[in-house]
Protein backbone atom coordinates (compact mmCIF):
# COMPACT_ATOMS: atom_id res chain seq x y z
CA UNK A 1 0.00 0.00 0.00
CA UNK A 2 2.61 2.64 0.75
CA UNK A 3 5.12 0.74 -1.66
CA UNK A 4 5.48 4.35 -3.49
CA UNK A 5 6.70 5.89 -0.33
CA UNK A 6 9.16 3.47 0.63
CA UNK A 7 10.27 3.71 -3.47
CA UNK A 8 10.61 7.76 -2.47
CA UNK A 9 12.41 7.58 0.70
CA UNK A 10 14.75 4.74 -1.04
CA UNK A 11 15.40 6.97 -4.02
CA UNK A 12 16.16 10.25 -1.65
CA UNK A 13 18.53 8.20 0.66
CA UNK A 14 20.39 6.60 -2.77
CA UNK A 15 20.71 10.37 -4.00
CA UNK A 16 22.16 11.86 0.03
CA UNK A 17 24.97 8.95 -0.96
CA UNK A 18 26.09 10.11 -4.35
CA UNK A 19 26.46 13.71 -2.99
CA UNK A 20 30.62 14.60 -2.83
CA UNK A 21 31.09 13.23 -0.08
CA UNK A 22 34.79 11.59 0.85
CA UNK A 23 35.43 8.24 -0.73
CA UNK A 24 34.19 5.53 1.85
CA UNK A 25 32.75 7.97 4.27
CA UNK A 26 29.82 7.21 7.04
CA UNK A 27 27.33 9.20 3.96
CA UNK A 28 28.09 7.43 1.23
CA UNK A 29 26.66 4.20 2.34
CA UNK A 30 23.18 3.49 2.10
CA UNK A 31 22.79 1.08 5.42
CA UNK A 32 24.20 3.81 7.50
CA UNK A 33 22.44 6.50 6.47
CA UNK A 34 19.12 3.74 7.34
CA UNK A 35 20.99 3.58 10.78
CA UNK A 36 21.61 7.15 11.91
CA UNK A 37 17.89 7.75 10.59
CA UNK A 38 16.28 4.85 12.70
CA UNK A 39 18.80 6.00 15.22
CA UNK A 40 17.49 9.39 15.08
CA UNK A 41 14.02 8.61 15.51
CA UNK A 42 14.33 5.79 18.22
CA UNK A 43 16.02 8.63 20.13
CA UNK A 44 13.86 11.44 19.71
CA UNK A 45 10.85 9.05 20.94
CA UNK A 46 13.05 6.90 23.91
CA UNK A 47 13.79 11.12 25.01
CA UNK A 48 10.17 12.01 25.01
CA UNK A 49 8.85 9.32 26.64
CA UNK A 50 11.75 8.90 28.71
CA UNK A 51 10.77 11.86 30.99
CA UNK A 52 7.27 10.52 31.28
CA UNK A 53 8.24 6.32 32.48
CA UNK A 54 10.87 8.41 34.83
CA UNK A 55 8.35 10.58 36.51
CA UNK A 56 5.61 7.69 36.69
CA UNK A 57 8.08 5.26 37.92
CA UNK A 58 7.61 2.91 34.96
CA UNK A 59 11.09 1.84 34.35
CA UNK A 60 10.26 -1.96 35.12
CA UNK A 61 7.50 -1.88 33.61
CA UNK A 62 9.31 -0.73 30.15
CA UNK A 63 11.66 -3.54 31.04
CA UNK A 64 8.96 -6.17 30.76
CA UNK A 65 7.46 -4.54 27.81
CA UNK A 66 10.96 -5.37 26.33
CA UNK A 67 10.91 -8.84 27.57
CA UNK A 68 7.23 -9.45 26.41
CA UNK A 69 8.42 -8.97 23.11
CA UNK A 70 10.17 -12.01 23.04
CA UNK A 71 7.05 -13.94 23.01
CA UNK A 72 5.74 -11.90 20.39
CA UNK A 73 8.12 -11.95 17.99
CA UNK A 74 8.07 -16.46 18.32
CA UNK A 75 4.01 -15.89 17.94
CA UNK A 76 4.81 -13.55 15.32
CA UNK A 77 6.53 -16.30 13.68
CA UNK A 78 3.80 -18.77 14.81
CA UNK A 79 1.26 -17.01 13.18
CA UNK A 80 3.26 -16.67 9.62
CA UNK A 81 4.28 -20.23 9.66
CA UNK A 82 0.04 -20.84 10.24
CA UNK A 83 -0.89 -18.54 7.36
CA UNK A 84 1.61 -20.19 5.08
CA UNK A 85 4.42 -17.91 4.76
CA UNK A 86 6.82 -15.23 7.09
CA UNK A 87 7.88 -12.29 6.71
CA UNK A 88 9.52 -9.77 8.87
CA UNK A 89 6.60 -7.34 8.80
CA UNK A 90 4.11 -9.51 9.84
CA UNK A 91 6.30 -10.75 12.57
CA UNK A 92 6.78 -7.13 13.97
CA UNK A 93 2.78 -6.34 13.36
CA UNK A 94 2.28 -9.24 15.90
CA UNK A 95 5.16 -8.47 18.16
CA UNK A 96 3.48 -4.71 18.56
CA UNK A 97 -0.03 -6.20 19.04
CA UNK A 98 1.59 -8.86 21.89
CA UNK A 99 3.16 -6.10 23.66
CA UNK A 100 0.53 -3.63 23.48
CA UNK A 101 -2.18 -5.77 24.76
CA UNK A 102 0.41 -7.43 27.36
CA UNK A 103 0.68 -3.73 28.60
CA UNK A 104 -2.91 -2.98 28.94
CA UNK A 105 -3.44 -6.27 31.01
CA UNK A 106 -0.41 -5.42 33.32
CA UNK A 107 -2.30 -2.08 33.92
CA UNK A 108 -5.74 -3.63 34.38
CA UNK A 109 -4.54 -6.46 36.98
CA UNK A 110 -2.77 -3.69 38.12
CA UNK A 111 -6.11 -1.84 38.93
CA UNK A 112 -8.51 -4.59 39.84
CA UNK A 113 -6.40 -6.01 42.30
CA UNK A 114 -4.42 -5.43 45.78
CA UNK A 115 -0.75 -6.54 44.84
CA UNK A 116 1.84 -4.26 44.37
CA UNK A 117 2.97 -3.16 40.97
CA UNK A 118 5.89 -5.18 40.69
CA UNK A 119 4.27 -8.26 41.53
CA UNK A 120 1.91 -7.76 38.89
CA UNK A 121 4.72 -6.82 36.13
CA UNK A 122 6.90 -10.17 37.28
CA UNK A 123 4.20 -11.96 37.06
CA UNK A 124 3.33 -10.92 33.20
CA UNK A 125 6.82 -11.04 32.76
CA UNK A 126 7.46 -14.31 33.71
CA UNK A 127 4.20 -15.37 31.80
CA UNK A 128 5.70 -13.62 28.75
CA UNK A 129 9.30 -15.17 28.59
CA UNK A 130 7.32 -18.39 28.92
CA UNK A 131 5.14 -17.98 25.72
CA UNK A 132 8.33 -17.26 24.29
CA UNK A 133 9.94 -20.09 25.11
CA UNK A 134 7.05 -22.15 23.96
CA UNK A 135 6.63 -20.34 21.07
CA UNK A 136 10.19 -20.38 19.66
CA UNK A 137 10.22 -24.41 20.30
CA UNK A 138 7.60 -24.57 17.72
CA UNK A 139 8.88 -22.70 15.23
CA UNK A 140 12.43 -23.77 15.64
CA UNK A 141 12.84 -24.80 12.03
CA UNK A 142 12.47 -20.97 10.66
CA UNK A 143 14.26 -19.47 14.17
CA UNK A 144 16.66 -17.91 11.02
CA UNK A 145 13.70 -15.41 10.70
CA UNK A 146 14.13 -14.27 13.99
CA UNK A 147 17.83 -13.11 13.86
CA UNK A 148 18.30 -13.96 17.62
CA UNK A 149 21.35 -11.91 18.59
CA UNK A 150 20.04 -8.59 16.70
CA UNK A 151 17.01 -8.94 18.51
CA UNK A 152 18.66 -9.41 21.70
CA UNK A 153 20.87 -6.65 21.29
CA UNK A 154 20.03 -4.48 18.21
CA UNK A 155 21.56 -3.18 14.95
CA UNK A 156 20.73 -0.40 13.46
CA UNK A 157 22.82 -1.07 10.20
CA UNK A 158 19.98 -4.00 9.54
CA UNK A 159 17.20 -1.05 9.77
CA UNK A 160 14.77 -1.36 6.34
CA UNK A 161 13.03 1.67 4.99
CA UNK A 162 9.82 0.96 5.95
CA UNK A 163 10.83 0.43 9.52
CA UNK A 164 12.29 3.77 9.55
CA UNK A 165 9.06 5.27 8.03
CA UNK A 166 6.93 3.58 11.21
CA UNK A 167 9.45 4.95 13.69
CA UNK A 168 8.81 8.32 11.68
CA UNK A 169 4.88 7.87 11.90
CA UNK A 170 5.21 6.59 16.09
CA UNK A 171 7.58 9.79 16.42
CA UNK A 172 4.89 12.18 15.12
CA UNK A 173 1.91 10.45 17.11
CA UNK A 174 4.24 10.92 19.84
CA UNK A 175 4.50 14.65 19.73
CA UNK A 176 0.91 14.91 19.08
CA UNK A 177 0.31 12.85 22.34
CA UNK A 178 2.72 15.03 24.03
CA UNK A 179 1.24 18.25 22.71
CA UNK A 180 -2.65 17.15 23.84
CA UNK A 181 -1.96 14.57 27.31
CA UNK A 182 1.36 15.58 28.37
CA UNK A 183 0.24 18.23 31.61
CA UNK A 184 -2.58 15.81 32.05
CA UNK A 185 -0.32 12.83 32.14
CA UNK A 186 2.02 14.74 34.71
CA UNK A 187 -0.63 16.09 36.84
CA UNK A 188 -2.43 12.23 37.01
CA UNK A 189 1.06 10.84 37.77
CA UNK A 190 1.94 13.75 40.36
CA UNK A 191 -1.39 13.62 42.19
CA UNK A 192 -4.15 11.72 41.21
CA UNK A 193 -7.04 13.19 43.25
CA UNK A 194 -6.14 16.29 42.40
CA UNK A 195 -5.85 15.08 38.69
CA UNK A 196 -9.05 13.64 39.27
CA UNK A 197 -11.05 17.00 40.82
CA UNK A 198 -9.77 19.02 37.99
CA UNK A 199 -11.94 16.30 35.86
CA UNK A 200 -8.28 15.58 34.01
CA UNK A 201 -9.41 11.92 32.11
CA UNK A 202 -6.61 9.76 34.35
CA UNK A 203 -7.44 6.61 33.16
CA UNK A 204 -7.43 7.74 29.49
CA UNK A 205 -4.18 9.05 29.98
CA UNK A 206 -2.54 6.03 31.76
CA UNK A 207 -3.78 3.48 29.09
CA UNK A 208 -2.78 5.75 25.90
CA UNK A 209 0.69 6.15 27.66
CA UNK A 210 0.40 2.29 28.09
CA UNK A 211 -0.41 1.65 24.80
CA UNK A 212 2.26 4.22 23.00
CA UNK A 213 4.86 2.69 25.19
CA UNK A 214 4.02 -1.15 23.83
CA UNK A 215 4.44 0.47 20.23
CA UNK A 216 7.89 2.54 20.59
CA UNK A 217 9.39 -0.42 23.00
CA UNK A 218 8.19 -3.16 20.25
CA UNK A 219 9.15 -1.10 17.26
CA UNK A 220 12.87 -0.06 18.54
CA UNK A 221 13.65 -2.96 19.57
CA UNK A 222 15.15 -3.76 15.90
CA UNK A 223 17.69 -1.19 16.34
CA UNK A 224 18.56 -1.05 19.76
CA UNK A 225 17.87 -4.55 21.51
CA UNK A 226 15.29 -6.28 23.74
CA UNK A 227 18.10 -5.52 26.49
CA UNK A 228 19.31 -2.28 25.54
CA UNK A 229 16.26 -0.57 24.79
CA UNK A 230 14.75 0.44 28.71
CA UNK A 231 18.95 1.95 28.77
CA UNK A 232 17.98 4.26 26.16
CA UNK A 233 14.43 5.23 27.32
CA UNK A 234 15.10 5.34 31.58
CA UNK A 235 19.29 6.53 31.34
CA UNK A 236 18.74 9.67 29.73
CA UNK A 237 16.00 10.47 31.53
CA UNK A 238 17.84 9.55 34.81
CA UNK A 239 20.45 12.17 33.66
CA UNK A 240 18.19 14.77 33.11
CA UNK A 241 16.71 14.70 36.17
CA UNK A 242 20.29 15.21 38.29
CA UNK A 243 20.56 18.04 36.29
CA UNK A 244 16.99 20.05 35.72
CA UNK A 245 15.54 22.76 38.07
CA UNK A 246 11.58 21.34 36.71
CA UNK A 247 9.89 19.13 34.53
CA UNK A 248 10.50 21.23 31.50
CA UNK A 249 13.82 21.42 31.85
CA UNK A 250 13.82 17.50 32.33
CA UNK A 251 12.22 16.92 29.05
CA UNK A 252 13.97 18.80 26.94
CA UNK A 253 17.46 17.51 28.35
CA UNK A 254 16.39 14.21 28.18
CA UNK A 255 15.34 14.72 24.56
CA UNK A 256 19.13 16.21 23.66
CA UNK A 257 21.17 13.71 26.29
CA UNK A 258 18.84 10.81 24.39
CA UNK A 259 19.63 12.33 20.36
CA UNK A 260 23.79 13.01 21.17
CA UNK A 261 23.91 9.35 22.90
CA UNK A 262 22.33 7.60 19.58
CA UNK A 263 24.04 9.87 17.25
CA UNK A 264 27.31 10.13 19.38
CA UNK A 265 27.30 6.45 20.34
CA UNK A 266 26.76 5.50 16.35
CA UNK A 267 29.87 7.60 15.01
CA UNK A 268 32.09 6.86 17.60
CA UNK A 269 31.30 2.54 16.85
CA UNK A 270 31.75 4.14 13.43
CA UNK A 271 35.24 5.30 13.71
CA UNK A 272 36.61 2.84 16.33
CA UNK A 273 35.45 0.22 13.47
CA UNK A 274 37.35 1.66 10.94
CA UNK A 275 40.07 1.68 13.26
CA UNK A 276 40.51 -1.73 14.56
CA UNK A 277 40.75 -5.67 13.50
CA UNK A 278 38.03 -6.73 11.97
CA UNK A 279 38.05 -9.35 15.52
CA UNK A 280 37.88 -6.43 17.33
CA UNK A 281 34.94 -4.40 16.11
CA UNK A 282 32.76 -2.96 18.82
CA UNK A 283 28.58 -3.49 19.11
CA UNK A 284 26.65 -0.18 17.54
CA UNK A 285 23.92 -0.30 20.41
CA UNK A 286 26.10 -1.03 23.23
CA UNK A 287 28.34 1.64 22.08
CA UNK A 288 24.91 4.31 22.35
CA UNK A 289 23.94 2.52 25.83
CA UNK A 290 27.61 3.03 27.29
CA UNK A 291 27.82 6.38 26.02
CA UNK A 292 24.29 7.83 27.82
CA UNK A 293 25.20 5.66 31.23
CA UNK A 294 28.68 8.27 30.71
CA UNK A 295 26.16 11.12 30.57
CA UNK A 296 24.35 9.65 33.63
CA UNK A 297 27.92 9.71 35.68
CA UNK A 298 28.88 12.88 34.65
CA UNK A 299 25.50 14.31 35.69
CA UNK A 300 25.25 12.88 38.73
CA UNK A 301 28.98 14.19 39.76
CA UNK A 302 28.09 17.75 37.96
CA UNK A 303 24.78 17.94 40.41
CA UNK A 304 27.06 17.02 43.39
CA UNK A 305 29.65 19.49 42.61
CA UNK A 306 26.96 21.90 41.95
CA UNK A 307 25.12 21.68 44.93
CA UNK A 308 28.97 21.75 47.21
CA UNK A 309 29.24 25.12 45.82
CA UNK A 310 25.76 26.46 46.29
CA UNK A 311 25.92 25.34 49.96
CA UNK A 312 29.62 26.68 50.45
CA UNK A 313 28.78 30.13 48.80
CA UNK A 314 25.33 29.82 51.48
Amino acid sequence: MFDWLIELTDHGITEFTQLPWPPDSLPTFDHTVRALLAIFFVCLICGTMGALVVGNRMAFFSDALAHCAFAGVALGLIVGLAAGGVNQRQITLVMVLFGVAMGVLIAFVRETTNLANDTVIGVFYAAAVGLGAIFMRWGAGQQQMLGIEAFIFGDPNTAQTWEILLLAALSVGTILFLIWFYNPTVMASANTSLALSRRVPVRLCQYLLIVLLGIMVNLSIQIVGALLINGLLIVPAAAAANVARNLRQMFWFSVVLALVSGIGGYLLHWEVNCRVPRGWQIGTSGCIVVLAVLFFIASMLGSRWLRQRASARA
